[in-house]
Parts: C-alpha cells; sequence; structure tokens
C-alpha cells in the first residue's frame, strides 16, 4: 500500500487532500506534514513513496523542501521519493523550478479525485504526471523563453541574419509514436494511454523511449514540451 505524505500549510486542502486518498479506491496510508520543515522530517523518518508538496509555505517552501528531501535520501541511500507539486494558476512561475529541483509532477489544487489517484499512482510507478493546466503553462513558459533567447540572437550582429535553429523532425516516429507523443503533450498518464490505445503500459513506456531516443529528448517534459512546439498538440485543445 503506497505511503502518501500530503505537505500544505492550508489546514482545510491539507485535510481534504488526505481525506480524499484515505478514501480511495487503492488505499493509500497518508500522513500529513504543514510545512517544509517538518516534511524534511517526516519524509526521513517515514520514507513515503509519494509526496504531494505545496510551493508557499511559511518557512521552508516547496521548492526547498524538494531539494532537502531527494538530497537527504540520496546520502542515506534511500529509494527517492516521487513528488507531485501542489499548485494554483498564481504560482506557475514556480513550475519550472520545482521540475528542476526534482518534482515528478504537478497537479492543479482543484484536480478532480480521480485524477488525484491516477497522477499518484502513475508517480508511484516511475512515471510523471501533468494536467493539462499545467502542460499548458510549461509550454508557454518554454515559448516565451525561446522567443527572448531568439529576440536576443538577433541583436547579436546586425551584418548577418542569424541561422534559424534546425527543429526536430519527426518524420521517423511511426504513427503509433506519433499518437504517444501527443497523449503525453496533453498530459496523460501511462495508464491513461495504455487505456485509450488498448496496450501494455510496458509497450507505452518502451514507445516514449523510443521517441526520446529518436527526437534526442531527455525527459518526458521535453517530450510535451515538443508535442506542442511542433504543432501536434494545441494549447488549450484536446486530442
Amino acid at each position: 500500500m503506497t505511503l502518501v505524505l500530503v505537505v500544505d500549510d492550508q489546514d482545510l486542502v491539507r485535510a481534504g487532500l488526505a481525506a480524499l486518498l484515505r478514501a480511495a479506491p487503492n488505499g493509500y496510508r497518508v500522513t500529513e506534514a504543514s510545512d517544509g520543515l517538518e516534511a524534511v522530517r517526516l519524509a526521513a523518518e517515514l520514507s513515503p513513496e509519494v509526496i504531494l508538496m505545496d510551493i508557499r509555505m511559511p518557512g521552508m517552501d516547496g521548492i526547498t523542501a524538494i531539494q532537502q528531501i531527494l538530497a537527504e535520501a540520496e546520502k542515506a541511500e534511500r529509494e527517492l521519493p516521487r513528488i507531485l507539486v501542489l499548485t494554483t494558476f498564481d504560482l506557475d512561475e514556480h513550475v519550472h523550478k520545482a521540475l528542476h529541483a526534482g518534482a515528478s509532477g504537478f497537479l492543479v489544487k482543484s484536480t478532480p479525485a480521480a485524477r488525484l489517484f491516477a497522477a499518484v499512482d502513475a508517480v508511484a510507478a516511475g512515471d510523471m504526471a501533468f494536467t493539462p493546466e499545467i502542460t499548458r503553462r510549461l509550454v508557454e513558459a518554454f515559448q516565451q523563453k525561446h522567443d527572448a533567447t531568439a529576440s536576443a540572437k538577433a541583436h547579436e550582429s546586425s551584418l548577418a541574419r542569424p541561422a534559424a535553429v534546425p527543429r526536430r523532425s519527426a518524420e521517423d516516429l511511426t504513427s503509433r509514436e506519433l499518437d504517444v507523443v501527443r497523449m503525453v503533450g496533453t498530459g496523460l498518464s501511462n495508464a491513461d494511454i495504455a487505456a485509450e490505445l488498448m496496450l501494455a503500459e510496458a509497450t507505452v513506456k518502451t514507445h516514449i523511449y523510443r521517441v526520446m531516443t529518436k527526437l534526442n529528448l531527455a525527459s518526458r517534459a521535453q517530450v510535451v514540451v515538443y508535442a506542442y512546439e511542433t504543432g501536434l498538440v494545441k494549447p488549450g485543445g484536446r486530442l
């Protein structure tokens, strides 16, 4: 039975999430922390498989807590917990920081119970979890950074037009791999994709690995960005 640590300084939010998880069909074991410091302590004592982590909290914030929890687990040679960041639309600027800190996925606090359970199961199985809302924000932030970089390069020289950055081609992808890229781009977990395509989860993981190899992508997050960058998925759109 998966042990989940819920970390949020708002009592009602924390208690609500904990109650949902305890009542879930999978029957998660749940413990709670009200701030980053308590989360670090409980993570070391209990070694939860999954942590739901708020970002803005008094004292130690969620980003710092993620960094310390993962660093201490690695130092102690314990299995690293999978961390799902809890966020709201006004906290989008923290998503990239959390990803770099080692987060395994992101959930908006208004996420329905079924998607919450699916995300916990996904990260517990070694997957990543991105809701469509967070996926769109990641892509928008990526595009803004890309545009700013291109603009800066354009001003570096007024004598020659800067060469266009070559875009990785999807021509080598099979039709099934393209389907998988689109579904990853919309925030579906491996389990969701497997159900949609009537495949085994292991087969879905193989498809994702092959996609990353063919496109020279380093992570699932980069697959998400690629799906939007190439137009395979439109912001706000659905399959």
